[in-house]
């Protein structure tokens, strides 16, 4: 997998750790904020929260009637402390949940393939590695995180395990009970990221052959760019796809996103990696100082902090001149393009 823009920043032994965690309960790396947070009075604190439950309250009528609204408030960002139960109906985990019963107790009983369980193993600890749930193995978050990744193996044995899905898996375990993040994560792996993490990763190639698309239509002269010194979309895509983002943006940012990503679907992953990309190569000054393929994709991996910003990448995701069906055009082309291949190859082995 492709080395994340901000990930090597999390696991660098030089990286500055405080003796307090921040308000998020990082102790340190890129994720880590100690700038305050501009804070909304008490009375719209309580007016937001309570227009979210009176939404949770009456789901499916808002859902089928007035999903607009649900939508919009999505992208105001969420109340803190009705973010986890919001995101637990957003994603359709309660519907999976009340459909299975007990079923997550009962995969936790379960074996599971050996190999599979010692890749996890391995795995989960390099997860969110200075964020107070997960310092130390023996701590819940690591325990919890590995019961999570290892009942999804068992309940989806067709995909078993890829370390791309810890981080999400993780950060679900991050706002909600054990439970409630493993059906969360179900949805989102076998809905939001249907297929992406199938031995192949056959629909990432789609993705980023769909992503080049919308890029030559929102930002051509950072296209032209990239196609004149042959960076290819998986070279620096691929975690930002895979991971939803979570090894990649500031977690305010992050935050903010997931709430418009759990509402609105992988579009809104397209959509930021446009914006990040975009102002990141816009400007000519940049894209000349980048004279070549290692030196573009430097950039790429160091994006500027101030293109991460929650308020900019929110802003801007927004304004993107992209419509459903730019979306849908961009997918059918592609899905044409690789009908007329595969003919081509069945013609050419003849």
């Amino acid at each position: 997998m492709a080395t994340s823009p901000r990930s090597a920043d999390t696991i660098s032994l030089c990286s500055t750790v405080s003796s307090c965690p921040d308000r998020n309960g990082f102790y340190g790396g890129f994720q880590r904020t100690d700038k305050p947070k501009e804070p909304l009075s008490k009375v719209q604190i309580i007016a937001r929260e309570k227009k979210w439950l009176h939404m949770i309250e009456n789901w499916s009528e808002y859902m089928s009637k007035n999903y607009k609204k649900i939508r919009d408030r999505c992208r105001k960002g969420i109340p803190k402390s009705v973010r986890p139960k919001a995101w637990f109906y957003l994603s359709g985990a309660y519907l999976l949940k009340q459909k299975h019963g007990n079923l997550y107790e009962e995969l936790l009983q379960k074996p599971g393939n050996p190999q599979v369980i010692e890749e996890i193993k391995k795995d989960k600890h390099r997860q969110f590695p200075f964020h107070e749930m997960f310092l130390d193995e023996d701590k819940v978050g690591q325990i919890e995180l590995f019961n999570i990744l290892k009942a999804y193996s068992i309940y989806n044995p067709k995909v078993g395990f890829c370390q791309a899905q810890a981080p999400i898996a993780a950060f679900l375990l991050m706002h909600m009970p054990a439970e409630q993040a493993f059906w969360c994560f179900v949805s989102v792996c076998d809905v939001y990221l249907e297929d992406y993490f199938v031995p192949g990763f056959e629909i990432l190639q789609n993705d980023a052959a769909i992503f080049n698309g919308l890029l030559k239509k929102t930002f051509p002269s950072v296209y032209r760019h990239l196609q004149k010194h042959k960076v290819e979309p998986l070279m620096y895509m691929t975690d930002w796809f895979l991971c939803a983002m979570t090894r990649t943006l500031p977690w305010e940012t992050l935050l903010r996103v997931w709430d418009c990503f759990l509402a609105e679907g992988i579009r809104v992953i397209f959509k930021v990696a446009l914006v990040v990309l975009g102002a990141t190569l816009s400007r000519h000054k940049v894209r000349k100082q980048c004279n070549g393929q290692c030196e573009t994709l430097q950039v790429l991996r160091n994006l500027p902090e101030k293109y991460l910003e929650e308020e900019f990448i929110i802003h801007h995701m927004i304004r993107l001149n992209l419509t459903v069906q730019d979306f849908q055009i961009e997918h059918t082309r592609q899905r044409t393009r690789r009908a007329k291949q595969k003919l081509q190859d069945i013609a050419s082995s003849k």
